[in-house]
């Protein structure tokens, strides 16, 4: 219950923004952020009300597609 009690604290202090941002400063000051090699996961980011409804989408494609058969 304590370690749940600290978390939430911490949370609602902004404890782990904070964080975020020394650590990635310390790094930047002895060089060990190399941006280039960065990648965004959009796995991680909310979808506010569940996102958009998924429609069919016209192929982009010249015509049908090549049967495989």
């Amino acid at each position: 219950m304590t370690a749940w009690r600290r978390l939430r604290d911490w949370t609602e202090a902004g404890v782990w923004p904070q964080l975020h941002e020394v650590l990635l400063a310390e790094l930047r000051a002895v060089g060990l952020l190399d941006m280039d090699d960065a990648a965004i996961d959009g796995s991680h980011v909310r979808a506010l009300k569940g996102g958009l409804t998924p429609d069919l989408r016209r192929s982009t494609g010249l015509g049908p597609a090549a049967s495989t058969t």
